[in-house]
């Protein structure tokens, strides 16, 4: 599997560490992960964005592990926030687990998540 990552010259440069477009090339393998909440094994939850997006991306990994994937193999994710003003500190931490290059990133604000407790839900795709 190879994995391209052409940057459109007609687009503006992307609002943060991600790409505008990821192309999988003889992909045998689609991973989808549900969303990962910033919940840990023993089911306590961090009281900042900053500590759920590490655990939700700890989460991630743990995943991409049990199928034999890396995340350098993460082709999309989707975010889901709680509040706008979440944003920097979710970008910090993704920007750190990102792979390079990066993978395809969609942000959204919602109103809620599964419990008032969660502000944000990371989702993602992996090719192999």
């Amino acid at each position: 599997m190879k994995l391209r990552h052409p940057s459109p010259a007609a687009l503006r440069a992307p609002f943060g560490r991600y790409a505008h477009v990821v192309e999988v090339q003889g992909a045998s393998r689609l991973l989808f992960l549900s969303g990962q909440l910033g919940i840990r094994p023993d089911g306590s939850i961090p009281d900042d964005v900053a500590g759920q997006a590490a655990q939700a991306f700890a989460n991630i990994d743990a995943c991409l592990e049990a199928a034999g994937v890396t995340r350098a193999q993460v082709v999309r994710l989707n975010v889901f926030l709680t509040e706008a003003d979440y944003r920097q500190d979710y970008m910090v931490v993704r920007d750190a687990w990102a792979p390079d290059p990066p993978p395809a990133s969609t942000l959204v604000v919602v109103k809620a998540l599964a419990l008032p407790a969660f502000k944000v839900e990371i989702e993602a795709v992996a090719a192999a």
